[in-house]
């Protein structure tokens, strides 16, 4: 952690916003992080905000948090300030190492991050790809992205598009399945704002739950329905032709193959 003492979040839109709500609930100092945003209105306390790009600076680590078609835009005020002592993160859906490493060819390392919103809480799956960083290096980045989740090398930058599938997208598939299940609620006979209530509820029980299990989410699946049971009866309907895991891998697939198609979209820039 001690690493990254000077940190620039170029960009702070939700997921960086998120991040940093992380980081500092997460024990860093504020005094450590400055944001560079035209549209931020305020920042923590104990955080410098800028506007525009700073004209110098010393950074050891800086997060790229513009959108994806807005990155060429911050280029040329950006490069300056990435030297052969900054670690250059991103969390640019799509935006591939290589397009990285043309656009800013004097970084010390290239950092890959993705993360989904929960890094605000500290609960979010954070995937880990890197160029030019030895294992301390990665140690290091691995201790500033601990506070926000969990940290996950993966064995190559060809994942990232499976992954986005999976963390950075699977939030609102779960939010979009809560939200079904309330409306099954109410279509029963419940109240709206109880059956939303109720669905949070048992959400955040299950997932709590299955985290601490040493059993697998299949598996408990399986203890919850006893046979012949009204959830099995509930479970039989998900199952049947395998309708619901049909319906899941085909909306992670949709989510991957937009993901690659942002990436090629990048690499013609």
């Amino acid at each position: 952690m001690d690493r990254f003492q000077n940190i620039l979040l170029v960009g702070c839109g939700n997921m960086a916003g998120a991040m940093l709500t992380g980081w500092l609930a997460g024990g860093i100092p504020a005094s450590r992080f400055t944001v560079v945003d035209p549209h931020r209105e305020t920042v923590p306390e104990g955080v410098t905000l800028h506007r525009t790009l700073p004209a110098d600076g010393r950074f050891d680590a800086i997060l790229l948090g513009v959108k994806p078609q807005g990155l060429d835009d911050v280029v040329p005020a950006l490069a300056p300030l990435v030297g052969r002592e900054t670690a250059l993160f991103s969390i640019l859906a799509g935006v591939e190492l290589d397009s990285l490493t043309a656009r800013f060819p004097q970084a010390g390392s290239l950092v890959r991050v993705m993360p989904n919103l929960a890094v605000a809480v500290g609960k979010s799956p954070i995937a880990l790809d890197a160029r030019g960083l030895d294992e301390t290096g990665r140690a290091a980045v691995t201790a500033l992205m601990e506070p926000l989740g969990t940290p996950e090398w993966l064995a190559g930058e060809h994942l990232f598009d499976a992954v986005t599938a999976l963390a950075g997208c699977g939030p609102a598939f779960v939010y979009r399945f809560i939200d079904s299940l309330a409306a099954g609620a109410v279509a029963l006979g419940l109240d709206a704002g109880q059956s939303q209530r109720m669905a949070l509820a048992m959400v955040e029980g299950a997932g709590q739950l299955a985290g601490a299990s040493a059993f697998s989410p299949g598996e408990l699946a399986d203890k919850v329905a006893s046979p012949g049971g009204s959830t099995r009866a509930g479970m039989n309907v998900l199952d049947q032709d395998g309708a619901l895991a049909a319906v899941i891998a085909a909306a992670m697939t949709a989510s991957r193959d937009r993901n690659a198609e942002m990436a090629a979209e990048a690499r013609k820039n």
